[in-house]
Order: C-alpha cells, then structure tokens, then sequence
C-alpha cells in the first residue's frame, strides 16, 4: 500500500469518530515496530519523526528515507508526520523528501506571530498537499501548551484555525508531554466544547501519561489524531533490560533489539484497540 495522505487518515478518522495512532519514530527498529502493530491492529498509523529525532541523527534525511521507505512497503495506510518542528527549513526539508504530513510548532512565540508564521508554513504545505497541525501556544514553548494546568480556550481555538487554516489542531486540555506514569487527568467537557466549536480534528499530546479508558473517553469526546511516544519508548527499554539482565554476556543487538521492536508492536497493536483505530 502507497504512502497515504495526512488528511486520507485523519479526516477519515474524525469524520468515523475514530482515532488514529501517531507515535515516534527514533530509529529504524521504531518504524518497523509501529507499521508491524498497525498491520496486526488492522489500522492506520501515523509514523512521528520530531525535530529532537532529527537532532539526534544529525540529519533528516537518512531516518526520513528509511521511514518511508518502511511505510511504502506496509498493507495499511500509512502517514509520515514531521512532529513539533520549529525550523522553517526542516518543513521544507520534509515536504521534499515525500513527507505527508508536518506539525509546525511556532507555539513559543506571541500569539500574533504564531499566526502569521503558521499561516505561511501552512500556504506553502498546502501547495504540496502536505497535511498541516499546529498548536495555540503559551509561554514556555512547547511543554507550555501541554503543562497539566494548561487549557485552550475553544473561541481562541476557532480563531486560530481559521486564521491560520491549518488541518489539525493541538489542543491543552489536561495531558503533558514524556510523563512516564499514566496519571494525567484530562477535561472531557471541555474536549467536547472544543470537538463541538472547531472545524478541524482535535490532536492530543502527551497521551502516554493518560490511561486507557481515559484514551478511548478522549476519542469518544471528540479527539481524533492522538500523540504517545514515552510510554513506547518505557516498553521498548523494559525490554532491552530483560533481555541483557538474562543475558549478561549478549553481544548481538539484533538479540536484545529484535525483542524490543517486537513488544513495541504488540503494545501499538493493543493501543489502536484502545483508540478505536480500526
């Protein structure tokens, strides 16, 4: 199955009251992991390479080809996301690369500006049907907008999206990014004051500190696209440990890796379940 669209999955999706998955790729082993459990889950998925991933392999080409290239070869659909990015040139970078979909996180900055930078990125993407998120932002960048405390208040969340004319919106409604307990406690009335006031699906980050029966309450209340990265990655280094605590003199990683992608795609498969994916 061909590489899919941002807005193939997530109009589809909203417009079902489903959810789609979208997790982050940091290496190749991600990638094969999420399609894997998306294939056994029978449900599209969203594959996530953030700025931070970008930095950390020194560039995006090389995990953005090899993403692609895993997403072109799996039998559901599949879309690559460029996730939180706040350098101009790595949207552009991305959409050239064959990238699908982008959020471009101008969050950090004053309102103003957040919408006359968001609205440029957004023009431009849209030129090249790349699929297009964003988010309202507070002081403190992009951990502001998702501190527990924060909350985005639906008529500004209308105003931003027809401003900008984004696809998608990030919204603070409880949830906070690389909590590694599933505690959070998310506002579902107003999930469903925002699902009821704006016109583009609603995105949730921080989703791997909220618990299963809150993740499909979200949906249910009017989430569509939803963000979890920590706790994959929890299951993805629980498991390496396991492995080299039984195996203390493993050398081959491909012994200890494997494993790891494999539980990785159990836990994706199990989590579309949860978000009613399918």
């Amino acid at each position: 199955m061909p590489l899919v669209s941002g807005a193939e999955v997530v109009l589809a999706a909203a417009k079902a009251g489903r959810g789609v998955g979208a997790f982050n790729v940091i290496q190749l082993e991600h990638a094969i992991a999420l399609i894997a459990g998306a294939e056994q889950a029978g449900a599209p998925v969203i594959l996530q390479i953030s700025e931070n991933a970008v930095k950390y392999h020194g560039a995006l080409k090389p995990i953005g080809v090899a993403t692609l290239a895993a997403a072109a070869a799996a039998t559901v659909p599949v879309v690559v996301h460029l996730d939180h990015a706040m350098d101009r040139d790595l949207v552009t970078e991305a959409v050239t690369l064959g990238f699908t979909s982008v959020m471009y996180d101008a969050s950090k900055l004053e309102y103003a500006d957040n919408v006359a930078a968001t609205t440029e990125v957004t023009a431009y993407c849209h030129d090249h049907g790349v699929f297009v998120e964003a988010e309202i932002g507070e002081v403190g960048g992009k951990d502001g907008v998702h501190a527990p405390g924060a909350r985005t208040r639906p008529d500004e969340a209308v105003a931003f999206a027809e401003a900008t004319g984004v696809d998608a919106l990030a919204v603070a409604v409880g949830s906070s990014h690389a909590m590694t307990e599933r505690t959070a406690t998310l506002d579902f009335d107003l999930i469903t004051r925002l699902h009821e006031a704006v016109a583009v699906p609603l995105v949730l980050h921080g989703s791997s500190g909220v618990a299963d029966p809150d993740l499909t309450r979200a949906v249910e209340a009017g989430m569509t696209k939803v963000n979890i990265a920590t706790h994959l990655n929890n299951v993805f280094t629980d498991k390496v440990r396991q492995v080299l605590a039984d195996n203390p003199k493993l050398v081959d990683t491909r012994k200890y890796l494997g494993p790891a992608r494999d539980a990785v795609a159990t836990e994706v498969a199990r989590l579309l379940g949860v978000l009613n994916a399918a």
